[in-house]
């Protein structure tokens, strides 16, 4: 990964394709291409896959919908570690405290409110990071209202984020040494009138605000930056055209 692409403020894409008949089943399910810690974790409300060495996720992936959207579950609120990693592998919240980070969610709680196990479960250190606090209450969570909106509006949408971590200049807080990512990705795809979209958003984990459309970039250069394959269960020529258009009028985001 070059570390001329890790410090990019905002980056977002989008494409389309006729897609009648293709099965959207797990269609948000991403495959890591290098040999790093890879354990899959499944919850009621996301699929993560967990590295054991970073003691963060790799990438979280979820379908959110309409309906969930207008759940109204509580906000839980208590972090705590994942009962399905070890103890041996896990940051605890002792590890953020003085740090500087936030404890910022890649499954958003507010995705989460539509069933009381699925809000609980994404307070699990598991699906945190740390995140710069103006990045965490500033455009990612104005980007997680957005997903939200589109959700509403479009009646699905499968979601896919995660930390960029260069291996080269890696920071750690805690006695666990839980790693500090240097940017954070989110792709999302939606299907309507027989057409998939997709469009992926980068954020450098620093202070920072501008528009959302102020920057773009194909799904290939994501996984380019983040060497993991997107939807890799779309058919393989149907993959290789969505990921590689740009044509950002197609979503509601501003």
């Amino acid at each position: 990964m070059k570390k001329t692409f890790l410090f990019l403020v905002l980056i977002s894409c989008f494409s389309t394709l006729f897609c009648q008949n293709i099965d959207l089943n797990n269609i948000e399910i991403p495959t890591v291409l290098d040999e790093r810690s890879d354990r899959i974790i499944t919850h009621k409300g996301f699929t993560l896959s967990y590295n054991y060495d970073w003691k963060i996720p790799n990438w979280v992936a979820y379908e959110l919908t309409d309906w969930e959207v207008e759940g109204e579950v509580p906000r839980y609120d208590k972090f705590k570690p994942d009962p399905m990693v070890p103890q041996n592998a896990t940051a605890t919240t002792n590890d953020y405290k003085y740090s500087g980070y936030d404890r910022g969610h890649l499954a958003p709680a507010a995705d989460m409110k539509w069933d009381e196990q699925a809000m609980k479960e994404s307070f699990y250190l598991s699906n945190i990071c740390p995140q710069n606090p103006n990045l965490n209450g500033g455009v990612w969570k104005d980007l997680e209202e957005q997903v939200r909106d589109l959700a509403s509006q479009k009646g699905k949408i499968f979601v896919v984020c995660g930390p960029i971590v260069n291996d080269t200049t890696t920071t750690t807080i805690g006695e666990n040494k839980v790693v500090v990512p240097q940017a954070f990705f989110k792709v999302l795809l939606q299907e309507e009138n027989d057409e998939i979209h997709t469009i992926g958003f980068l954020y450098e984990n620093q202070s920072g605000r501008k528009p959302m459309s102020t920057y773009a970039m194909t799904v290939d250069e994501v996984e380019e930056m983040t060497n993991i394959d997107f939807f890799p269960s779309l058919p393989n020529k149907i993959e290789k055209k969505v990921e590689a258009e740009v044509d950002f009028s197609k979503w509601t985001i501003h």
